[in-house]
Protein backbone atom coordinates (compact mmCIF):
# COMPACT_ATOMS: atom_id res chain seq x y z
CA UNK A 1 0.00 0.00 0.00
CA UNK A 2 2.12 2.96 -1.24
CA UNK A 3 1.92 6.47 0.25
CA UNK A 4 2.95 9.37 -1.99
CA UNK A 5 4.28 12.23 0.15
CA UNK A 6 6.07 15.55 -0.30
CA UNK A 7 3.38 16.75 -2.73
CA UNK A 8 3.44 20.54 -3.08
CA UNK A 9 -0.27 20.71 -3.97
CA UNK A 10 -2.75 17.99 -4.84
CA UNK A 11 -5.91 18.86 -6.77
CA UNK A 12 -8.76 16.50 -5.90
CA UNK A 13 -11.24 17.85 -8.52
CA UNK A 14 -14.22 16.84 -6.41
CA UNK A 15 -17.78 17.55 -7.52
CA UNK A 16 -18.88 20.40 -5.20
CA UNK A 17 -18.25 23.97 -6.27
CA UNK A 18 -18.63 23.65 -10.02
CA UNK A 19 -16.19 23.99 -12.88
CA UNK A 20 -13.51 26.08 -11.21
CA UNK A 21 -13.34 24.26 -7.86
CA UNK A 22 -10.26 22.02 -7.75
CA UNK A 23 -10.26 21.30 -3.99
CA UNK A 24 -6.53 21.88 -3.54
CA UNK A 25 -4.65 20.25 -0.68
CA UNK A 26 -1.24 21.77 0.10
CA UNK A 27 1.60 19.57 1.40
CA UNK A 28 -0.53 16.56 0.63
CA UNK A 29 -0.28 12.79 0.75
CA UNK A 30 -2.02 10.17 -1.39
CA UNK A 31 -2.55 6.53 -0.38
CA UNK A 32 -3.63 3.73 -2.68
CA UNK A 33 -3.97 -0.02 -2.49
CA UNK A 34 -3.82 -2.02 -5.70
CA UNK A 35 -5.86 -0.03 -8.22
CA UNK A 36 -7.86 2.03 -5.73
CA UNK A 37 -7.30 5.28 -3.81
CA UNK A 38 -7.71 4.77 -0.05
CA UNK A 39 -6.95 8.19 1.44
CA UNK A 40 -6.19 11.76 0.31
CA UNK A 41 -5.35 14.71 2.53
CA UNK A 42 -2.72 16.81 4.21
CA UNK A 43 0.45 14.85 4.95
CA UNK A 44 0.40 16.08 8.55
CA UNK A 45 -2.99 14.37 8.97
CA UNK A 46 -1.95 10.99 7.53
CA UNK A 47 -3.75 8.31 9.59
CA UNK A 48 -1.62 6.10 11.80
CA UNK A 49 -2.83 3.06 9.88
CA UNK A 50 -0.61 4.13 6.99
CA UNK A 51 2.47 5.09 9.01
CA UNK A 52 4.39 1.92 8.12
CA UNK A 53 3.37 1.86 4.45
CA UNK A 54 5.89 2.18 1.63
CA UNK A 55 6.75 5.86 1.06
CA UNK A 56 7.25 7.44 -2.35
CA UNK A 57 8.64 10.97 -2.60
CA UNK A 58 6.84 13.32 -5.01
CA UNK A 59 9.78 15.74 -4.70
CA UNK A 60 7.55 18.78 -4.50
CA UNK A 61 5.51 18.01 -7.61
CA UNK A 62 1.91 18.99 -8.21
CA UNK A 63 -0.45 16.03 -8.36
CA UNK A 64 -3.56 16.03 -10.53
CA UNK A 65 -6.05 13.34 -11.55
CA UNK A 66 -5.06 11.46 -14.69
CA UNK A 67 -6.02 13.42 -17.79
CA UNK A 68 -8.91 12.07 -19.85
CA UNK A 69 -9.09 12.70 -23.59
CA UNK A 70 -12.83 12.28 -24.14
CA UNK A 71 -12.85 12.82 -27.93
CA UNK A 72 -10.33 11.23 -30.29
CA UNK A 73 -10.37 9.42 -33.64
CA UNK A 74 -7.39 7.31 -32.65
CA UNK A 75 -7.33 4.66 -35.40
CA UNK A 76 -6.85 5.92 -38.95
CA UNK A 77 -4.71 5.29 -41.98
CA UNK A 78 -2.32 7.89 -43.35
CA UNK A 79 -2.12 11.63 -42.71
CA UNK A 80 -3.43 14.70 -44.57
CA UNK A 81 -0.58 17.20 -44.48
CA UNK A 82 -1.46 18.38 -48.00
CA UNK A 83 -4.77 19.72 -46.68
CA UNK A 84 -2.91 21.72 -44.03
CA UNK A 85 -1.25 23.65 -46.85
CA UNK A 86 -4.52 23.94 -48.80
CA UNK A 87 -6.25 25.60 -45.88
CA UNK A 88 -3.32 27.98 -45.40
CA UNK A 89 -3.80 29.00 -49.04
CA UNK A 90 -7.46 29.77 -48.51
CA UNK A 91 -9.41 26.54 -49.03
CA UNK A 92 -12.12 25.95 -46.43
CA UNK A 93 -12.96 22.70 -44.66
CA UNK A 94 -15.98 22.37 -46.97
CA UNK A 95 -13.87 23.13 -50.08
CA UNK A 96 -11.46 20.33 -49.17
CA UNK A 97 -14.28 17.88 -48.51
CA UNK A 98 -16.06 18.66 -51.76
CA UNK A 99 -12.82 18.10 -53.67
CA UNK A 100 -12.60 14.52 -52.37
CA UNK A 101 -10.31 15.26 -49.43
CA UNK A 102 -11.17 15.36 -45.78
CA UNK A 103 -12.79 12.36 -44.12
CA UNK A 104 -13.24 10.52 -47.43
CA UNK A 105 -9.49 10.68 -48.02
CA UNK A 106 -8.73 9.11 -44.66
CA UNK A 107 -11.48 6.54 -45.26
CA UNK A 108 -9.65 5.21 -48.32
CA UNK A 109 -6.38 4.81 -46.44
CA UNK A 110 -8.08 3.29 -43.40
CA UNK A 111 -9.90 0.70 -45.48
CA UNK A 112 -6.58 -0.26 -47.04
CA UNK A 113 -4.83 -0.68 -43.67
CA UNK A 114 -4.88 -4.01 -41.88
CA UNK A 115 -6.14 -4.42 -38.35
CA UNK A 116 -2.62 -5.23 -37.17
CA UNK A 117 -1.18 -2.13 -38.82
CA UNK A 118 -3.77 0.09 -37.17
CA UNK A 119 -3.24 -1.62 -33.82
CA UNK A 120 0.53 -1.06 -33.85
CA UNK A 121 0.11 2.56 -34.87
CA UNK A 122 -2.36 3.20 -32.06
CA UNK A 123 -0.02 1.58 -29.54
CA UNK A 124 2.57 4.18 -30.44
CA UNK A 125 0.12 7.05 -30.07
CA UNK A 126 -1.05 5.83 -26.67
CA UNK A 127 2.49 5.49 -25.37
CA UNK A 128 3.18 9.12 -26.21
CA UNK A 129 -0.13 10.22 -24.72
CA UNK A 130 0.71 8.45 -21.46
CA UNK A 131 3.94 10.43 -21.21
CA UNK A 132 1.85 13.64 -21.39
CA UNK A 133 -0.26 12.57 -18.41
CA UNK A 134 -3.21 11.05 -20.26
CA UNK A 135 -4.67 7.98 -18.54
CA UNK A 136 -7.98 7.36 -20.37
CA UNK A 137 -8.83 7.84 -24.06
CA UNK A 138 -12.19 7.79 -25.85
CA UNK A 139 -11.66 6.32 -29.33
CA UNK A 140 -14.11 6.69 -32.22
CA UNK A 141 -14.50 4.61 -35.33
CA UNK A 142 -15.76 6.46 -38.41
CA UNK A 143 -13.03 6.05 -41.02
CA UNK A 144 -14.17 2.65 -42.30
CA UNK A 145 -17.79 3.39 -43.29
CA UNK A 146 -18.55 -0.21 -44.26
CA UNK A 147 -19.82 -2.82 -41.82
CA UNK A 148 -16.57 -4.76 -41.80
CA UNK A 149 -14.25 -1.75 -41.75
CA UNK A 150 -16.10 -0.11 -38.87
CA UNK A 151 -15.91 -3.37 -36.93
CA UNK A 152 -12.21 -3.57 -37.78
CA UNK A 153 -11.60 -0.23 -36.05
CA UNK A 154 -13.63 -1.21 -33.02
CA UNK A 155 -11.73 -4.51 -32.77
CA UNK A 156 -8.51 -2.48 -32.70
CA UNK A 157 -9.84 -0.58 -29.69
CA UNK A 158 -10.86 -3.78 -27.93
CA UNK A 159 -7.37 -5.20 -28.47
CA UNK A 160 -5.79 -1.98 -27.20
CA UNK A 161 -7.80 -2.14 -24.00
CA UNK A 162 -6.10 -5.42 -23.14
CA UNK A 163 -2.64 -4.70 -24.52
CA UNK A 164 -1.57 -1.49 -22.78
CA UNK A 165 -2.38 0.32 -19.52
CA UNK A 166 -4.48 3.33 -20.56
CA UNK A 167 -8.24 3.11 -20.25
CA UNK A 168 -9.99 2.78 -23.63
CA UNK A 169 -13.61 3.80 -24.26
CA UNK A 170 -14.92 2.90 -27.73
CA UNK A 171 -17.51 4.92 -29.68
CA UNK A 172 -19.19 3.85 -32.91
CA UNK A 173 -19.15 6.67 -35.50
CA UNK A 174 -20.45 4.96 -38.62
CA UNK A 175 -22.39 8.18 -39.26
CA UNK A 176 -19.28 10.29 -39.80
CA UNK A 177 -20.00 11.15 -43.43
CA UNK A 178 -21.89 9.45 -46.25
CA UNK A 179 -19.22 7.44 -48.14
CA UNK A 180 -18.75 8.08 -51.86
CA UNK A 181 -20.43 4.85 -52.96
CA UNK A 182 -23.69 6.06 -51.33
CA UNK A 183 -23.50 9.66 -52.47
CA UNK A 184 -26.59 9.26 -54.66
CA UNK A 185 -28.56 7.26 -52.11
CA UNK A 186 -28.11 8.72 -48.64
CA UNK A 187 -31.17 6.89 -47.35
CA UNK A 188 -29.59 3.55 -48.18
CA UNK A 189 -26.51 4.40 -46.14
CA UNK A 190 -28.62 5.50 -43.17
CA UNK A 191 -30.43 2.14 -43.41
CA UNK A 192 -27.07 0.36 -43.48
CA UNK A 193 -26.01 2.16 -40.30
CA UNK A 194 -29.31 1.45 -38.54
CA UNK A 195 -30.09 -2.06 -39.76
CA UNK A 196 -26.65 -3.65 -40.15
CA UNK A 197 -23.85 -1.68 -38.50
CA UNK A 198 -25.49 -0.92 -35.16
CA UNK A 199 -26.80 -4.47 -34.57
CA UNK A 200 -23.37 -5.93 -35.40
CA UNK A 201 -21.58 -3.42 -33.18
CA UNK A 202 -23.95 -4.17 -30.31
CA UNK A 203 -23.66 -7.94 -30.80
CA UNK A 204 -19.86 -7.91 -30.82
CA UNK A 205 -19.76 -5.53 -27.86
CA UNK A 206 -16.83 -3.25 -28.62
CA UNK A 207 -18.64 0.13 -28.32
CA UNK A 208 -20.64 1.93 -25.62
CA UNK A 209 -21.68 5.05 -27.52
CA UNK A 210 -23.04 5.98 -30.93
CA UNK A 211 -21.87 9.29 -32.38
CA UNK A 212 -23.25 11.22 -35.36
CA UNK A 213 -21.65 14.15 -37.19
CA UNK A 214 -24.51 16.58 -37.84
CA UNK A 215 -23.31 19.14 -40.39
CA UNK A 216 -23.90 20.29 -43.96
CA UNK A 217 -21.34 17.83 -45.38
CA UNK A 218 -22.34 14.98 -43.06
CA UNK A 219 -25.80 14.09 -41.67
CA UNK A 220 -29.04 15.97 -41.19
CA UNK A 221 -30.92 16.16 -37.89
CA UNK A 222 -33.70 13.82 -39.04
CA UNK A 223 -31.15 11.24 -40.15
CA UNK A 224 -29.45 11.52 -36.78
CA UNK A 225 -32.76 10.94 -35.00
CA UNK A 226 -33.28 7.70 -36.93
CA UNK A 227 -29.76 6.54 -36.16
CA UNK A 228 -30.09 7.31 -32.46
CA UNK A 229 -33.42 5.49 -32.28
CA UNK A 230 -31.66 2.38 -33.60
CA UNK A 231 -28.73 2.94 -31.25
CA UNK A 232 -30.99 3.17 -28.21
CA UNK A 233 -32.71 -0.09 -29.16
CA UNK A 234 -29.30 -1.74 -29.00
CA UNK A 235 -28.06 -0.09 -25.82
CA UNK A 236 -25.73 2.55 -27.32
CA UNK A 237 -25.94 6.05 -25.80
CA UNK A 238 -25.86 9.09 -28.12
CA UNK A 239 -22.96 11.47 -28.65
CA UNK A 240 -22.82 14.19 -31.31
CA UNK A 241 -20.45 16.34 -33.36
CA UNK A 242 -22.51 19.53 -33.83
CA UNK A 243 -22.47 23.26 -34.60
CA UNK A 244 -18.86 23.14 -35.79
CA UNK A 245 -19.22 25.10 -39.03
CA UNK A 246 -22.53 26.85 -38.37
CA UNK A 247 -25.48 26.84 -36.00
CA UNK A 248 -27.48 23.90 -37.24
CA UNK A 249 -29.47 23.44 -34.05
CA UNK A 250 -27.20 20.62 -33.01
CA UNK A 251 -27.09 21.54 -29.33
CA UNK A 252 -30.88 21.41 -29.08
CA UNK A 253 -30.82 18.06 -30.89
CA UNK A 254 -28.31 16.75 -28.33
CA UNK A 255 -30.65 17.75 -25.52
CA UNK A 256 -33.64 16.22 -27.31
CA UNK A 257 -32.02 12.80 -27.79
CA UNK A 258 -30.49 12.64 -24.31
CA UNK A 259 -26.89 12.68 -25.48
CA UNK A 260 -24.17 12.21 -22.89
CA UNK A 261 -22.09 14.88 -24.68
CA UNK A 262 -22.11 17.23 -27.64
CA UNK A 263 -18.76 18.29 -29.10
CA UNK A 264 -17.34 21.22 -31.14
CA UNK A 265 -20.15 23.76 -30.52
CA UNK A 266 -18.36 26.73 -32.04
CA UNK A 267 -21.60 28.25 -33.37
CA UNK A 268 -24.14 27.12 -30.78
CA UNK A 269 -26.89 29.61 -29.95
CA UNK A 270 -27.73 30.81 -26.45
CA UNK A 271 -30.93 28.78 -26.69
CA UNK A 272 -28.92 25.66 -27.53
CA UNK A 273 -26.60 26.25 -24.60
CA UNK A 274 -29.54 26.49 -22.20
CA UNK A 275 -31.10 23.34 -23.65
CA UNK A 276 -27.88 21.38 -23.12
CA UNK A 277 -27.53 22.70 -19.57
CA UNK A 278 -31.10 21.73 -18.68
CA UNK A 279 -30.66 18.25 -20.17
CA UNK A 280 -27.29 17.66 -18.47
CA UNK A 281 -25.41 17.23 -21.76
CA UNK A 282 -21.67 17.81 -21.33
CA UNK A 283 -20.31 20.43 -23.74
CA UNK A 284 -16.93 19.29 -25.11
CA UNK A 285 -14.53 21.96 -26.34
CA UNK A 286 -12.07 20.92 -29.08
CA UNK A 287 -9.78 23.95 -29.43
CA UNK A 288 -7.10 22.18 -31.49
CA UNK A 289 -9.65 21.71 -34.29
CA UNK A 290 -10.65 25.35 -33.98
CA UNK A 291 -7.01 26.37 -34.25
CA UNK A 292 -6.21 24.21 -37.28
CA UNK A 293 -9.38 25.19 -39.13
CA UNK A 294 -9.16 28.86 -38.09
CA UNK A 295 -12.79 28.73 -36.93
CA UNK A 296 -14.56 30.95 -34.44
CA UNK A 297 -13.75 29.45 -31.02
CA UNK A 298 -16.44 27.86 -28.89
CA UNK A 299 -17.56 30.30 -26.18
CA UNK A 300 -17.04 28.07 -23.18
CA UNK A 301 -17.63 30.99 -20.82
CA UNK A 302 -21.14 31.41 -22.22
CA UNK A 303 -21.81 27.68 -21.73
CA UNK A 304 -20.75 27.97 -18.08
CA UNK A 305 -22.93 31.05 -17.62
CA UNK A 306 -25.85 29.03 -19.04
CA UNK A 307 -25.28 26.36 -16.38
CA UNK A 308 -23.58 23.73 -18.55
CA UNK A 309 -20.44 21.76 -17.72
CA UNK A 310 -17.53 21.92 -20.17
CA UNK A 311 -15.03 19.19 -20.95
CA UNK A 312 -11.86 19.67 -23.02
CA UNK A 313 -10.43 17.15 -25.49
CA UNK A 314 -8.06 17.03 -28.46
CA UNK A 315 -10.26 15.66 -31.29
CA UNK A 316 -7.07 13.91 -32.42
CA UNK A 317 -7.53 13.03 -36.10
CA UNK A 318 -5.43 13.31 -39.28
CA UNK A 319 -7.27 16.29 -40.75
CA UNK A 320 -8.64 18.99 -38.48
CA UNK A 321 -6.71 18.20 -35.27
CA UNK A 322 -3.55 16.21 -36.00
CA UNK A 323 -2.22 16.37 -32.43
CA UNK A 324 -2.86 14.27 -29.32
CA UNK A 325 -1.26 16.88 -27.01
CA UNK A 326 -4.02 17.32 -24.42
CA UNK A 327 -2.03 19.81 -22.27
CA UNK A 328 -1.74 22.03 -25.37
CA UNK A 329 -5.50 21.74 -25.85
CA UNK A 330 -5.94 22.85 -22.24
CA UNK A 331 -3.81 25.94 -22.79
CA UNK A 332 -5.82 26.74 -25.92
CA UNK A 333 -9.04 26.23 -23.95
CA UNK A 334 -7.84 29.06 -21.74
CA UNK A 335 -6.71 31.42 -24.49
CA UNK A 336 -9.42 30.64 -27.07
CA UNK A 337 -12.41 29.34 -25.12
CA UNK A 338 -12.12 31.65 -22.08
CA UNK A 339 -11.76 28.95 -19.45
CA UNK A 340 -9.54 29.60 -16.47
CA UNK A 341 -6.74 27.06 -15.92
CA UNK A 342 -8.71 25.55 -13.05
CA UNK A 343 -11.81 25.22 -15.21
CA UNK A 344 -9.78 23.69 -18.03
CA UNK A 345 -8.21 21.11 -15.71
CA UNK A 346 -11.58 20.08 -14.33
CA UNK A 347 -12.75 19.86 -17.95
CA UNK A 348 -10.07 17.27 -18.71
CA UNK A 349 -10.63 15.29 -15.52
CA UNK A 350 -14.00 15.12 -13.74
CA UNK A 351 -16.13 16.51 -16.59
CA UNK A 352 -14.29 14.54 -19.25
CA UNK A 353 -15.06 11.46 -17.15
CA UNK A 354 -18.72 12.49 -17.15
CA UNK A 355 -18.66 12.83 -20.94
CA UNK A 356 -17.72 9.14 -21.25
CA UNK A 357 -19.87 7.80 -18.43
CA UNK A 358 -16.95 7.19 -16.05
CA UNK A 359 -17.43 9.86 -13.37
CA UNK A 360 -17.99 7.21 -10.70
CA UNK A 361 -14.56 5.66 -11.37
CA UNK A 362 -12.07 8.22 -12.67
CA UNK A 363 -11.51 11.96 -13.05
CA UNK A 364 -10.94 12.84 -9.38
CA UNK A 365 -8.61 11.93 -6.53
CA UNK A 366 -11.04 10.58 -3.95
CA UNK A 367 -11.18 7.41 -1.85
CA UNK A 368 -12.76 4.59 -3.83
CA UNK A 369 -11.78 6.01 -7.20
CA UNK A 370 -9.22 4.45 -9.51
CA UNK A 371 -5.61 5.42 -8.72
CA UNK A 372 -4.98 7.38 -11.92
CA UNK A 373 -2.82 10.44 -11.27
CA UNK A 374 -0.02 12.57 -12.68
CA UNK A 375 2.97 14.29 -11.09
CA UNK A 376 3.59 17.68 -12.71
CA UNK A 377 6.70 19.83 -12.68
CA UNK A 378 4.88 23.15 -12.21
CA UNK A 379 4.35 25.81 -9.56
CA UNK A 380 0.57 25.75 -9.87
CA UNK A 381 -2.17 24.86 -12.34
CA UNK A 382 -2.13 28.48 -13.50
CA UNK A 383 1.61 28.33 -14.17
CA UNK A 384 1.37 24.93 -15.85
CA UNK A 385 -1.07 26.11 -18.52
CA UNK A 386 0.38 29.61 -18.80
CA UNK A 387 3.99 28.50 -19.33
CA UNK A 388 3.49 25.98 -22.12
CA UNK A 389 6.27 23.39 -22.39
CA UNK A 390 6.64 20.25 -24.48
CA UNK A 391 5.81 18.18 -21.40
CA UNK A 392 5.57 19.02 -17.70
CA UNK A 393 4.55 15.51 -16.60
CA UNK A 394 7.14 13.82 -14.40
CA UNK A 395 5.25 10.55 -13.98
CA UNK A 396 1.90 9.05 -14.95
CA UNK A 397 0.14 6.39 -12.89
CA UNK A 398 -2.77 4.24 -14.12
CA UNK A 399 -4.56 1.90 -11.70
CA UNK A 400 -1.82 2.51 -9.18
CA UNK A 401 1.06 1.59 -11.50
CA UNK A 402 3.58 3.97 -13.00
CA UNK A 403 3.20 3.72 -16.78
CA UNK A 404 5.34 6.65 -17.93
CA UNK A 405 8.05 8.69 -16.28
CA UNK A 406 10.49 11.52 -16.90
CA UNK A 407 11.65 11.94 -13.31
CA UNK A 408 9.99 11.20 -10.00
CA UNK A 409 9.04 8.18 -7.93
Amino acid sequence: MPVLTNIATLYRCAAPGGQGALHAVDRAALVWEGETIRWVGAEAELPAAYAAAERLDAEGALVIPGLIDCHTHLAFGGWRADEFEMRILGKSYLDVARAGGGIASTMRRTRAASEDELFERCLGFLGEMARLGVTTVECKSGYGLTVEDELKLLRVYRRLAGAQPLGIVATFLGAHVVPPEYRDDRAAYVRLVCDEMIPRVAAEGPAEFCDVFVEETAFHADEARRIFAAARRHGLRPKLHVDQLGDGGGAKLAAEVGAISADHLEYTSAEGMRAMAEAGVVAVSLPLATLYLRQKPMDARAFLDAGATVAVATDFNPGSAPSFHLPLALTLACTMNRLTPAEALKGATRYAARAIGREDRIGALEPGKQADFVLLDAESVNHWLYHFRPNAARATYVRGRRVASATGP
